[in-house]
């Protein structure tokens, strides 16, 4: 491997302008592939397998032209207090409302609040529901600009009125604000750890390179593949954060070449033999976790996971080649101020062939990461009790977690959705938000519409349930769909039982008609997707522990090592979920957030956070235990390697935290619940990850451990194939040389006891 990659960095900086060129023309035919794309078409949310997804495809089924999930408008209209909605020119207004907004563009109908009934008690408030013949994000801006005109002209009669549903949810996207927060950040952050303006920006640009060329590939293939907005965010949050992480892990050891007296070529191959080989296999773990969303069952996600996973392919492919090349074209400007004004009459010798202890970084001196290193081998046990107990405790709310998926409610009350969400929950009740929807099938049935009514009765007839529809029958009349509105809120735990208690009573409240039924609707789903990704949860923690383990396993030969970082992420992991319980669902410190509605964490964030940490956790671990084992094969004792791993990466690995804490941390400002919460939990994760399971577990354990935390079974050590990450054939190769020895290999480190 190191040999490999030390071959691929040396033509990469000697043929800089063809690698260079090359990513230009990749960047552009992406470029161009996404300008010339087709729009990516609306298909909705779907999870194969469970009732309400099963109840959805009998709507579309026996429905047809009528989406399960399409976008529709609940258009509130609230009178002005002491008058009633239905009065004089109040009443007037809401009809020509109503009257546009069912003429408008793609509008299939509009619902009239007075023939409907859809009054509040009080008679203050009235809704019309607008149904649309397409999704969401194929609705034109003439549709939506109807809808807006045809609200804007109630208003100017002196009427309330408010918009929700998914009519005016245009898809959202890249926004933009939270990218260049985290990429501000970053430079701050890498020029302060450089002292170099093109060393700070050097990795800023290869990684918007990488994203873009990321970005506008999954731009190409959003509509064939059919993939969402979501997916392209997290394509570019990984894409960002590894990118940058990358990058600066091959530029630091370039730098660290360069004071050791090498020459710029080699010093650039040594860099990408050396950390490439630990950029390789971080980016293989972060891949299997991403592609291991998979296994949940959830197509949405698997399409995420794997989006993302090709951003961070391409972040490792350009820290593997486009950062030697650009190194090449400025192979002094990347030092610091002083080794530039020492190399002004010259660029130093080949430096081939020294061993760790003679090759020492000439302006090498004890920072705070050995200062910080030394302190922890002295006293292991109190700091790793201390991390442990204060993990531990961050994690207890987790057991209070609940999980579902945070609607209009959660959004800030400057959207038209939330203020619509609360008028319709003041005047009807918190359940009217998130009504059960009973698809009823009676073919079969001897009198399909009397057994309709009997089970639309006896569910009506069950506790918690405040009202039911009257039922809509298909062409046939042996389908018929009906809602249930429950009296507590979509979120709430008492709903979650109420669905469950209809769905076990199925068989008596059908009994003797001969039908069957399925309960669906948003709410429904949202609890069966809560279910399904809990019990996916174990599954997919197993497997992608599992490979990552082996993979690590490779990469440092030693049994207890790749067991230790899986024990610490699990540890970071868990208080990262207890800290976003702690914000999101309990609310402590949620309005700082901007989180201004507090409820059940978005179902898929712990699926989110087990995979997505897991290979950044282990990117950590790679960059800084790799150091340790390259220091330990090479002679040095336990706590001498541990040592010489932070003194060489604690600077980067803690600036590479820093700027994906950043990263992360910016998109904490977007609107979207969903991306607010990811932001902030995988910010919290790489946080807890990186500064107290990476600096401060990790050496902890490795000092209690001493020799036995490298010992591998001698079976298994003929076993498992080398792949040299720490470069040691590169270290036995004669100065100068583009291949080792004919049968040189990496040694074998000698069983120590």
């Amino acid at each position: 491997m190191a040999i490999f990659l030390h071959r691929v960095g040396r033509i990469a900086f000697r043929h800089r302008w063809y690698v260079v060129l090359v990513w230009a023309a990749v960047l552009a035919l992406a470029g161009f592939g996404a300008l010339s794309a087709p729009k990516a078409s609306d298909e909705g949310f779907s999870m194969p397998g469970i009732e309400s997804q099963k109840a959805f495809d009998l709507m579309e089924q026996r429905f047809p032209g009528t989406a399960a999930d399409g976008a529709s408008a609940r258009v509130v209209f609230v009178a002005p207090d002491g008058e009633r909605i239905d009065a004089g020119g109040n009443r007037r207004a809401v009809e020509a409302a109503v009257a546009s907004l069912a003429e408008g563009p793609q509008a299939v109908s509009a619902s009239d609040p007075f023939r409907a009934k859809a009054l509040s008690e009080d008679g203050r408030t009235a809704y019309a529901t607008v149904t649309y013949e397409a999704g969401p994000k194929d609705l034109t801006a003439a549709a939506r600009d109807r809808l807006k005109g045809a609200v804007e002209d109630a208003r100017g009669a002196g009427l309330t009125v408010e918009v929700g549903g998914k009519a005016l949810d245009e898809g959202g996207g890249p926004g933009g604000t939270a990218e260049a927060t985290g990429v501000a950040v970053a430079a701050l952050v890498l020029l302060v750890t450089f002292g170099s303006l093109a060393a700070a920006g050097l990795p800023l640009l290869t990684a918007l390179i990488g994203v873009g060329v990321s970005l506008a590939s999954i731009l190409t293939l959003a509509h064939a593949l059919h993939l969402s907005a979501t997916t392209s965010i997290l394509a570019m949050m990984l894409g960002l954060a590894v990118g940058i992480d990358y990058a600066l892990f091959v530029v630091s050891r370039y730098r660290e070449e360069r004071s050791r007296g090498h020459e710029p070529r080699e010093a650039a191959a040594v860099a990408a033999g050396t950390a490439g080989s630990a950029v390789v296999f971080a980016g293989l773990t972060v891949v299997i976790a991403l592609a291991g969303l998979s296994v949940v069952g959830i197509p949405m996600l698997t399409k995420m996971g794997l989006a993302a996973s090709g951003a961070v392919t391409v972040a490792v492919l350009i820290a593997l080649t486009l950062v030697p090349a650009l190194l090449g074209f400025w192979p002094n400007a990347v030092l610091t101020r002083r080794a530039r004004a020492g190399r002004a009459g010259g660029t130093g010798g080949t430096g081939g062939g020294r061993s760790a202890r003679d090759d020492a970084p000439k302006d090498a001196t004890e920072g705070w990461g050995t200062r910080w290193a030394r302190f922890v081998l002295r006293r292991p046990l109190p700091v790793l009790l201390l991390g442990v107990v204060g993990l531990g405790a961050l994690a207890l709310p987790m057991t209070d977690l609940r999980l579902g998926n945070p609607g209009d409610e959660a959004k800030p009350v400057s959207t038209t959705e939330r203020r619509a969400y609360d008028a319709l929950a003041e005047a009807f009740g918190p359940g009217f938000n998130g009504p059960l929807t009973i698809v009823v099938d009676a073919r079969g049935t001897k009198d399909a519409r009397d057994a309709v009514r009997t089970v639309a009765r006896r569910i009506g007839d069950t506790g918690g349930i405040v009202s039911v529809s009257p039922a809509r029958f298909d062409e046939a009349g042996d389908t018929a769909v009906f809602q249930a509105v429950p009296s507590t809120a979509p979120t709430d735990e008492r709903t979650k039982d109420l669905v469950t208690s209809i769905r076990e009573e199925r068989p008596e409240i059908v009994s003797g008609t001969g039908a069957t039924f399925a309960v669906t609707g948003t709410t429904a789903l949202d609890i069966d997707i809560a279910g399904k990704v809990q019990s996916a949860l174990v599954p997919y923690l197993t497997v992608v522990v599992g490979l990552a383990v082996v993979l690590l396993l490779l990469v440092f030969r030693s049994l207890l090592v790749p067991l230790k970082a899986a024990a610490g992420y699990l540890l970071s992991v868990l208080a990262s979920l207890g800290v976003v319980v702690l914000v999101f669902q309990q609310g402590h410190g949620a309005g700082l957030l901007g989180a201004e509605h507090t409820g059940p964490i978005m179902s898929l964030m712990p699926i989110f956070l087990v995979g997505i940490v897991f290979g950044l956790a282990m990117d950590y671990e790679v960059f800084l235990v790799s150091r340790m084992r390259e220091a330990y094969v090479r002679g040095r004792t336990p706590g001498e390697s541990v040592t010489e791993g932070f003194r060489h990466s604690a600077r980067v690995v803690a600036a590479a935290a820093l700027i994906m804490v950043a990263v992360f941390a910016g998109f904490v400002n977007e609107d979207d619940s969903m991306i607010k919460m990811i932001g902030f939990g995988l910010a919290s994760a790489v946080l807890l990850d990186a500064f107290v399971v990476r600096m401060a577990l990790v050496p902890a354990v490795l000092a209690l451990l001493g020799h036995r935390a490298w010992w591998l079974p001698a079976r298994l050590d003929r076993l498992l194939p080398r792949v040299d990450v720490e470069g040691e054939a590169l270290h036995r190769r004669p100065a100068g040389a583009d291949t080792p020895p004919s049968g040189t290999v990496a040694p074998r480190e000698v069983s120590r006891t």
